[in-house]
């Protein structure tokens, strides 16, 4: 991060909202659990990140909610109220006009009839996952849990259920750690073109229904509920909100984002809180630059604060927590761990971290499987080996369907991961990454993250491609391909290669017994079985 970025910062946050902080200890509902952690970034280097959590290397995620329920992708609940997009015209033709039919009634419209938490999340574990994340509220700022302090929540509107306590409930019977993820820290931004209003047509000029409270809902399903408990409009736009685009560099509560209230920092900080104390859970990921509403509020900080004292009494004094924050300084990084939206560092990272990515689009889109536009299971093994090798953890998110269930394709995918992990996930479980995280042509070449990551899918990977983990005094080569000569080079290998001096004795593939294999100045040769066992890739256990 710049210097200059930094002073910004810190201005921006001592100017804007230095008497908020103050105001927010004092106004929240609910006390920080008391012990080690205070709501500073200091104290919050005291963290230490589970051993659970680094053994673990895979999770799979269903970030699911109403926005899925009209199958229309991501970010559905902004984009429906921008006149001419896509979503616009979908949600116009097939629910009304948002001065009419509003994201509030796409909620009530939610049912999530055919879910059966029990039976997907036994399936993710077959696949290989070893913790399992739910959607707790998205940008859309609806809960979905039984929730105290936002009135607009799963157990009261749409499916009249308490998604997260069935998600908790599935996971840990099935002996998964669970996770929460929690994007409404956003929702004052992201709702912004739901103020607004139709500039052509035959409704030009007519508010759309992020203008509406309470005292409009007379007569209405939404009696006695307050839109703005939903769409926390009561604010004057940001600068240059008309552009839709403009969000994203106003993601970290700068460049002309107007502040949201103490009143609003509060009510997410207590609604966060009180789903931490409800469903322990033992994982948070914050879809925000460091923890959310920094730096122009310590509402994050505190819940950091409470998320890992709370953990810690839950524990028996031992720290199992992990929270997620994204785009982390190297001093941030001690407090919470670094997550990489759909893509990976080039490196090993010192400090463990994780790659959150989707097969398809984050919310449930009807065209990714009309145009079979799914990643397959090669390109998810593929990313695990190159993020395990660095250091890293995987959370897979398959996209769930309003109603409750994942596609036939969807299903093939997780199954083929669950094959391949069956027979190789001895390379993946409980290691660590070795003195290089891989050679081959994808680990000479350099792919730097942009922002929060987006550098996925830029690196095509071959059986000259090898990603190393190790574990006990074992080395293990994942090859990332099956070679048409039936021979792997590992160069890293090769005779005196201080990388590796010890003699091999012993190479055995992962579920097809021992190999020939000879050593030289060029490398160590292994020839492969004649029969091809994966299309995938395999894993070399080298002793």
């Amino acid at each position: 991060m710049k210097i200059s970025h930094i002073i910004k910062v810190l201005l921006f946050s001592f100017t804007m909202f230095g008497m908020a902080n103050a105001a927010l200890g004092q106004d929240a509902n609910e006390p920080i659990a008391t012990g080690i952690f205070e709501p500073t970034w200091k104290s919050l280097e005291q963290y230490k990140v589970p051993d659970w959590f680094r053994n673990a290397k895979f999770g799979i995620w269903a970030h699911w909610g109403p926005q899925c329920q009209p199958e229309q992708g991501d970010w559905y609940a902004r984009f429906m109220y921008a006149e001419g997009s896509r979503e616009y015209k979908w949600s116009t033709e097939n629910y009304g006009h948002p001065s009419e039919y509003g994201f509030k009634d796409v909620c009530n419209a939610w049912k999530a009839e055919k879910w059966d938490p029990e039976t997907l999340v036994k399936l993710y574990k077959k696949a290989g996952a070893r913790y399992f994340f739910a959607m707790a509220n998205h940008h859309d700022n609806f809960d979905l849990w039984d929730s105290k302090y936002q009135p607009w929540n799963s157990a009261k509107i749409g499916p009249k259920k308490d998604i997260i306590d069935g998600w908790a409930k599935a996971a840990r019977h099935n002996g998964l750690y669970f996770g929460a993820s929690i994007h409404a820290a956003h929702a004052w931004r992201f709702y912004e073109t739901a103020q607004g209003s139709d500039k052509t047509g035959a409704k030009a000029g007519i508010p759309y229904d992020g203008n509406l409270t309470k005292a409009d809902g007379k007569g209405k399903w939404w009696e006695g509920l307050d839109p703005q408990d939903l769409y926390v409009q009561n604010h004057r736009l940001s600068d240059d909100s008309e552009n839709l685009g403009s969000i994203h560099r106003q993601w970290n509560w700068d460049n002309g984002v107007t502040v949201p209230s103490v009143k609003y920092c509060n009510n997410f900080y207590d609604r966060t809180v009180d789903l931490v104390n409800k469903y322990n859970p033992d994982l948070l990921y914050f879809d925000d630059t460091a923890l959310p509403l920094w730096p122009i509020s310590d509402a994050g900080l505190r819940i950091a604060a409470h998320f890992y004292n709370h953990n810690m009494k839950t524990h028996n004094g031992k720290q199992e927590g992990v929270i997620f924050g994204k785009i982390l300084t190297p001093d941030q990084k001690k407090c919470i761990l670094w997550d990489v939206e759909r893509g990976a560092p080039d490196k090993i990272q010192e400090i463990p971290w994780q790659t959150c990515t989707c097969i398809g689009e984050w919310h449930y889109r009807r065209s990714v499987y009309d145009e079979n536009r799914y990643k397959t299971a090669k390109t998810v093994i593929q990313m695990l080996a190159d993020i395990v090798s660095k250091n890293g953890n995987l959370l897979l998110n398959i996209p769930v369907r309003g109603n409750g269930t994942i596609d036939e394709k969807e299903l093939k995918v997780v199954e083929e991961i669950g094959a391949w992990m069956a027979v190789n996930s001895d390379g993946i479980y409980d290691t660590r990454p070795w003195k290089i995280f891989g050679e081959g042509p994808s680990a000479d070449g350099s792919n730097p993250i942009n922002a929060q990551g987006f550098n996925e899918g830029k690196t095509e990977y071959s059986a000259k491609d090898i990603r190393f983990t190790t574990k006990k005094g074992i080395l293990y080569a994942i090859v990332l391909g099956w070679p048409e000569d039936g021979k792997i080079m590992i160069k890293s290998l090769s005779d005196n290669n201080p990388l590796h001096p010890d003699k091999v004795n012993k190479v055995e593939m992962l579920g097809n017994g021992n190999l020939k294999f000879a050593t030289g100045t060029e490398g160590l040769t292994v020839t492969l079985p004649a029969k091809k066992t994966s299309d995938i890739g395999f894993v070399l256990k080298i002793k």
